[in-house]
C-alpha cells in the first residue's frame, strides 16, 4: 500500500466534524488519491460527542473499520478532553490539533502526553469572528494542514467553494475560506 494517512476527529455534534472529514476526502479524491470518511455517532443529539476517521492513501485502501492508531488526531471541542481519551491508539511521533486558548505546552502538561508533536488553535474565537457561529470545522482543518502536508491547501480551498457555494451565500463561503486561512495561519507548534 503506498502512503497512507489516518486521521480520527473528535468533536461534538453540531461542529462540522463529518463535513470537515468528508471535504478532506473528497479533496484528496479530486487529487488522484483514494479515500474514506464516515463518522462514529454515539446518541444523536446536538451536542453529544462524536467521532469521524478520514483515511487517505496513494494506493486503494482496503480496510474497513474505525481508525485506532492514527496518524493524526483533531479535537474540535477541548471540553472532551478528559472525557474521552483523546490521545488512545495515536501513533508515536503523530500529530494532535485542538481548538483550545491554552499553549501546545498547556496541553501537553494537561494530557500528561508527550509522545506527539501538538498544535494548538483558538478555533471557537476564529469561528465566531469569521463566522459568527461556533462551527469549527474550518479552522480546523486549517490548523490540520498547518500540522501534517496532507494535501494541497488550494485544493481544499477549492473544495470548500465548491461544497459551500451550493448551499449558503457568498458571504458565507467567503467566511469559510477566512476562517480556514486564520485557522491556518495561527496554529501553533509546541
Amino acid at each position: 500500500m503506498g502512503k497512507l494517512t489516518e486521521i480520527r476527529w473528535h468533536g461534538r455534534a453540531g461542529q462540522g466534524v463529518v463535513t470537515a472529514g468528508e471535504l478532506l476526502a473528497q479533496t484528496a479524491l479530486d487529487d488522484g488519491k483514494y479515500f474514506q470518511a464516515f463518522p462514529d455517532y454515539g446518541p444523536e443529539r446536538m451536542g453529544a460527542p462524536i467521532r469521524a476517521f478520514t483515511r487517505i492513501s496513494d494506493s486503494p485502501i482496503y480496510t474497513y473499520c474505525a481508525v485506532v492508531n492514527p496518524d493524526a488526531v483533531v479535537v474540535t471541542d477541548a471540553t472532551l478532553i478528559g472525557v474521552v481519551d483523546v490521545t488512545e491508539g495515536l501513533k508515536e511521533n503523530g500529530v494532535l490539533v485542538i481548538n483550545t486558548q491554552l499553549s501546545p505546552q498547556d496541553v501537553r502538561r494537561k494530557l500528561k502526553y508527550d509522545k506527539a508533536t501538538v498544535f494548538t488553535v483558538d478555533a471557537t474565537a476564529i469561528a465566531l469572528e469569521a463566522l459568527g457561529k461556533n462551527i469549527t470545522n474550518t479552522p480546523m482543518i486549517g490548523a490540520l494542514l498547518r500540522a501534517v502536508a496532507l494535501i494541497d491547501k488550494d485544493a481544499v480551498e477549492r473544495e470548500i467553494k465548491k461544497r459551500l457555494s451550493g448551499k449558503f451565500s457568498s458571504a458565507v463561503v467567503e467566511s469559510n475560506l477566512r476562517a480556514f486561512q486564520l485557522g491556518y495561519d495561527q496554529a501553533q507548534q509546541g
